[in-house]
């Protein structure tokens, strides 16, 4: 039977760095807000508001948060032999039904009614239920995998700065190499030529919408320089940046 032994809600200011320690039970730490960096054992993780990270006993664990976050976490034994197995950082489903269980044990705790205790070990049963069934949908990822949805929305939310496949790769925990493997295996193209697909689809939108100088787009749409953004547009779209600009009003 699963049985809690802590439940807390923290706030901690931005930047805050938690160093590596361990716990002898089960941990689950649900991010409500903000986003950063974390390491369970020897793997490395990207978690975002209404993620998890499920944290085995005698695991090293480490957080470093950007923005200034809140948490919610619990400390608990299981007795369910496929959670043992478990660890990493995931996505709750839409109706949050992680977060949801865990504020109404948090709410249980505080007020320590009658039979509080017995009731919110009944409702961490509850959670790693959940957990069971998350891991048997057909649509689930594993840790590794959920680990490469996150680079993508780092990408999705940052192509138009500067970012190394080298910095990619090493937020992701894997080598440089089996990165771009991993990347291109499960999205159908490398790292590299989806920020360029990324970038070229913004500086479409931005010829077509705006009246920026296409200097002001290319560096926009994060290119490097005039001379880059003309080359790689007229390579994949067939069209120098001004002729599609000028020819889709034409049209």
């Amino acid at each position: 039977m699963d049985r809690v032994l802590y439940i807390v809600n923290a706030e901690h200011e931005a930047n805050t760095y938690i160093p590596p320690h361990q716990h002898e039970c089960f941990e689950l730490v649900y991010y409500i807000h903000g986003q950063g960096t974390c390491s369970i054992g020897p793997r490395s993780y990207h978690f975002r508001p209404n993620s998890f990270g499920l944290i085995p006993p005698n695991f090293k664990h480490d957080e470093n948060h950007q923005p200034s976050p809140e948490v919610l976490f619990v400390g608990f034994h299981c007795g369910n032999p496929i959670i043992n197995s478990l660890s990493g950082v995931f996505d709750d489903d839409k109706e949050h039904t992680v977060l949801q269980t865990l504020q109404r044990m948090n709410e249980e705790f505080k007020r320590k009614r009658d039979g509080f205790a017995e009731l919110l070990n009944l409702q961490m049963s509850e959670i790693t239920v959940y957990l069971q069934r998350l891991l048997s949908a057909s649509d689930f990822h594993s840790p590794a995998e959920d680990q490469m949805q996150y680079v993508l929305n780092y990408m999705n939310e940052h192509y138009r700065h500067k970012l190394s496949v080298a910095t990619l790769a090493e937020m992701s925990g894997y080598s440089y190499d089996r990165f771009r493997h991993l990347f291109k295996e499960r999205f159908g193209e490398s790292p590299h030529r989806y920020l360029l697909l990324k970038r070229l689809d913004y500086a479409k939108s931005l010829l077509l919408h705006t009246q920026m100088h296409i200097s002001e787009v290319s560096a926009a749409a994060g290119f490097v320089n005039d001379a880059q953004f003309c080359n790689m547009f007229k390579r994949e779209i067939g069209l120098s940046p001004r002729t599609f600009r000028t020819s889709s009003k034409v049209m």
